[in-house]
């Protein structure tokens, strides 16, 4: 039996520590072997779950990067702008790289990780996990087959949900720009992907967008609403109260996410969840953060040949995360949402439901994505034991053409105008 592949997780907090447990899983294929986190209570964490050597457990990725070669991969989770400097260090050194979505904060760093990436001849999978639920990969398979004839048009909804929102990116890491990313990179550079791929990979042309921050401002806080919502005396008319989101899921026995990630330094349990409430960013009111990023958003694309495509990501949300699509061809009509994809032909006039197993291990907490988490890291781990990256739905080029979109699309949301996107470099065009 061939060794495992052996791997170093930067960053170990919610995302590294999920695809850490592939190993736990898979231990005869896959066994992490180093963890670089400067939290001392996640690294911990991660060291004793898979018995990694002290000498292998360190603060910064750096003392990897300083280090002869001592695993075959990286899972590289750390926070968005903290991407670039690992991911092209680590490259460099001869470790195939898993890389958490998005890329990087700035067109110029992902491109910079992209060049890293193909001169050191090591593959790159970059997080797109949508790519590998199996229902979501059916579309693509669907549309390749001719079951709708020729694309004419996309129509993608990402319903993003109240108190996801509210918890990633009103109180979360990912609520201001300067820290992290805009919303469309850091929660629908997914989505983005997606329709660029459905689309057949083909160029997108001209690109516009609009949105804005709606509600989650100081003018909105209610009359009487404290700065934390422990303190707060109307708490209980609110649907974003800490309380409700975080407390009374503790008290029914939920300490998964996003209970477990609002204590950093302990296991989440009511003594620990009511102080980080008093005292850190998520018992904060949510009309009193300093989150400045998009709740809603509209994106407009039209691709080579006239394909034509558009995106709206909401915050407010009664279900989350559980994407709608609708792909208009020229023979047929496919849409999808979580039960699965119904796929209309206009010659018959019959309609075709299609299904696909998760395949996901039952007993294992990498069911996210529906099931695409198991499936992501089964892809990249057998395309390093194997040497073939064909394994890699996700690989560097198409993911670098996918994220410049979403970069152009910002730019047209921010200046108010229809982006031109160029042929090479995505350089503006005239209007």
């Amino acid at each position: 039996m061939p060794s495992p592949v052996t791997v170093i997780v930067v960053g170990a907090g919610n995302r590294g520590e999920t695809y850490a447990q592939f190993a736990t899983v898979h231990p005869h294929r896959m066994k992490v072997v180093g963890v670089a986190d400067p939290r001392v209570f996640a690294r911990q964490k991660l060291q004793e779950v898979h018995h990694i050597a002290e000498e292998n457990v360190c603060e910064d990725w750096r003392c990897i990067a300083e280090r002869e070669k001592f695993a075959d991969a990286v899972f590289i989770c750390t926070p968005d702008r903290l991407h670039k400097e690992p991911a092209v260090a680590l490259a460099k050194r001869g470790y195939h790289i898993l890389l958490e979505k998005p890329m990087a904060a700035t067109v110029e760093d992902c491109t910079e990780i992209i060049g890293a990436c193909i001169q050191s001849h090591v593959m790159l999978t970059v997080c797109h996990v949508l790519r590998y639920d199996p229902t979501i990969h059916k579309i693509k398979e669907l549309i390749d087959s001719g079951a709708i004839g020729d694309v004419i048009h996309i129509q993608h909804f990402e319903p993003v949900g109240f108190y996801h929102f509210a918890h990633s990116f009103v109180r979360g890491n990912w609520r201001n720009e300067a820290t992290s990313s805009f919303a469309l990179l850091a929660k629908s550079c997914h989505d983005l992907d997606l329709i660029h791929h459905w689309a057949g990979g083909r160029r997108c042309v001209k690109v516009s967008s609009f949105g804005s921050l709606s509600h989650f401002t100081k003018e909105n806080k209610p009359q009487g609403a404290a700065a934390r919502c422990l303190d707060c005396p109307v708490e209980g008319a609110c649907p974003y109260s800490a309380c409700k989101i975080y407390l009374d899921r503790v008290r029914k026995g939920c300490v998964g996410w996003p209970v477990s990630v609002v204590c950093t330094s302990s296991v989440p349990d009511i003594e620990s969840v009511t102080e980080a409430l008093r005292t850190g960013p998520y018992g904060r009111c949510v009309y009193e953060c300093d989150n400045d990023v998009c709740t809603n958003q509209v994106v407009n694309m039209e691709f080579e040949g006239g394909v034509t495509a558009a995106f709206s990501m909401v915050a407010f949300t009664e279900e989350m995360c559980q994407r709608k699509t609708t792909i208009y061809g020229s023979k047929g009509e496919l849409c999808y949402d979580r039960h699965g994809v119904r796929v209309f032909d206009f010659l018959t006039q019959r309609a075709t439901v299609h299904t696909a197993p998760s395949g996901a291990p039952e007993n294992f907490s990498m069911r996210g994505h529906g099931g695409a988490d198991y499936h992501l890291l089964d892809a990249f781990i057998s395309a390093v034991a194997s040497g073939d990256p064909s394994l890699i739905r996700s690989g560097p080029e198409e993911t670098l053409s996918s994220h410049r979109l979403v970069f152009e699309a910002e730019r047209a949301r921010r200046e108010n105008r229809v982006v031109f996107c160029g042929l090479n470099e995505w350089t503006n065009g005239t209007e």
